[in-house]
């Protein structure tokens, strides 16, 4: 492996061609920029195989210790051994690397999407496991215009536009993007130039998956002047008025929002006097995402009417949440109805809840609903509307209500609340 302090050396003096060297300055200015937020030390490196991951690898390598990880998910007969090229490649550079597996024939639905929660999540537990703090990911100024293309297909608001973040928190780990301001073109003419080849996936070119079909409409568009080069300013623009949005947004959360019983709570006065359209969908959006513990938001049409009309609608329901108004606050609570038929073993997590204290033979946890609510009785209940208690966790000893602790009966347990904190870095997902 490159010495790093060497190639620094080497790059200040101007002894590394140019277009190497302005990769390597992104990759070491990347890493600079994540290190201060990172919790634990080390580094690490996500890699398919293809071309844009492995010249990420090979960068930020020749500059920082780290290791290598690849996701096998079974999709393609060719996954396995695109995991032990990977493999390979990082034993002959003395890099650690590890293979993790996901079986991905079982999954329902949008099945991309579906293979990168899963990347994400096994990555994550990795991750923390090892003590790394931060793993890279090597998508590229190419993959910005292709996902600006696709969400505004889907009639994206500016958040969506706003493209692909350089950094986030997810799963317990920071992620960071070191060359979404670099062509994937570069990268490999980075690659060809160090005579290191690449796996190319199959599943770049079928056109029944929207990247695909976003990239030959990126070059569809070229002649008009529409590059990647040019969308990814736009997204830049785009992502600082974003930011001014969530200033907005952090500071109404923190004036006016708070947390009580796992509801989402707003002050109506703070709420109608900063309200302005965009403000106010971004967090209604952010709260109900929260409550429910849903990946995707409610359709815009629907929360545009709550907007619309909620000083005159007083209850409803939207996205398996109650949103109750009075004259002071604006609540978002969970729907019975979600989670009625959700029942769970002692210790296991419901609805984003753990009870902990005191095992006892057949204990589970199930809604409180209207029958813990008459075995709970008036006296013991917490000042909170019948809707939160009704939705609350309760542990159950058959049909016997042994405690309620979110509604106000602890007795000997404790409830603890899984998610994390409601704050405004949540709201852009």
């Amino acid at each position: 492996m490159t010495d790093p302090e060497g190639l620094r050396a080497a790059l200040l003096r101007g002894d590394v061609p140019p277009e190497d060297g302005l990769l390597l300055w992104a990759a070491d200015a990347a890493f600079e920029t994540v290190r201060p937020v990172m919790t634990a030390p080390r580094l690490a490196v996500a890699v398919s195989g293809g071309s844009d991951s492995l010249a990420t690898l090979v960068l930020l390598s020749a500059l920082h210790p780290l290791e290598a990880v690849t996701v096998d998910h079974g999709l393609r007969p060719e996954a396995a051994e695109e995991a032990a090229f990977v493999a390979r490649f990082c034993a002959g550079r003395g890099i650690a690397h590890s293979t993790l597996r996901w079986d991905g024939r079982g999954a329902r639905g949008n099945l991309m999407d579906a293979a990168r929660r899963a990347r994400f999540r096994l990555i994550g537990a990795w991750a923390q496991a090892r003590g790394i703090g931060a793993v890279a990911l090597g998508h590229t100024g190419d993959d910005q215009a292709e996902t600006f293309l696709m969400r505004l297909a889907r009639e994206a608001g500016l958040e969506g536009l706003s493209g692909m973040r350089e950094s986030f928190e997810s799963a317990g780990v920071l992620w960071f993007r070191p060359f979404l301001s670099q062509t994937r073109a570069e990268l490999r003419d980075h690659l060809q130039r160090q005579g290191i080849g690449w796996i190319e996936d199959p599943s770049n070119a079928n056109e029944r998956f929207d990247r695909v079909k976003a990239r030959k409409a990126l070059a569809a568009l070229a002649p008009l002047g529409i590059t990647a080069g040019t969308l990814s300013t736009v997204v830049g623009h785009l992502a600082m008025a974003e930011q001014s949005v969530l200033c907005s947004l952090e500071h109404l959360v923190k004036a006016h929002v708070h947390v009580d019983a796992g509801d989402v709570v707003i002050d109506a006065h703070g709420f109608r006097d900063a309200f302005d359209p965009e403000t106010g969908r971004r967090l209604l959006n952010a709260a109900l995402l929260w409550v429910s513990g849903a990946v995707y938001p409610p359709r815009a049409a629907k929360v545009i009417d709550v907007l619309t009309t909620w000083r005159t609608r007083r209850d409803r329901t939207l996205h398996g949440c109650r949103i109750l108004v009075t004259d002071d606050a604006i609540r978002i609570t969970r729907e019975l109805r979600a989670v009625a038929a959700l029942r769970v073993g002692f210790g296991e997590t419901w609805d984003g809840w753990r009870i902990e204290g005191p095992e006892q033979p057949g204990l589970t946890l199930a809604a409180l609903g209207p029958e813990g609510l008459r075995q709970l009785g008036e006296g013991r209940r917490r000042a909170v509307p019948r809707a939160s208690l009704l939705a609350s966790p309760a542990l159950w000893q058959g049909e016997t209500l042994i405690a309620a602790p979110v509604a106000g009966w602890k007795n000997g347990y404790e409830a603890r609340l899984m998610r994390p904190s409601f704050t405004v870095s949540l709201i852009r997902r």
